[in-house]
C-alpha cells in the first residue's frame, strides 16, 4: 500500500511541475523540444500515474500484496 501512496505523490508532483511548465513557458523554445510541450507531457504522465495508482490502491487484490523489490 505504501508503494501506491508514493506513486500517487510522485504523480501529483509530476502533474504540478508539468502544469507550471506548460502555463508559464509558452514562448520559450529550446533546440530539441519546447518547454511548454515538455510540461504538457509531464502533466499527462502525472495524471496517468495518479489514476493507475488509485485503481491499484482501490483493488483489494493488490492493496496488501508484498513485493520483493
Amino acid at each position: 500500500m505504501r508503494n501506491h501512496l508514493m506513486s500517487i505523490g510522485t504523480g501529483a508532483i509530476l502533474g504540478i511541475v508539468g502544469l507550471v511548465l506548460w502555463r508559464t513557458t509558452e514562448g520559450i523554445e529550446t533546440p530539441v523540444i519546447g518547454l511548454s510541450q515538455l510540461g504538457l507531457v509531464l502533466l499527462v504522465v502525472g495524471v496517468i500515474e495518479i489514476v493507475v495508482s488509485g485503481i491499484a490502491l482501490a483493488n483489494p487484490s493488490t492493496r496488501y500484496k508484498k513485493h520483493d523489490v
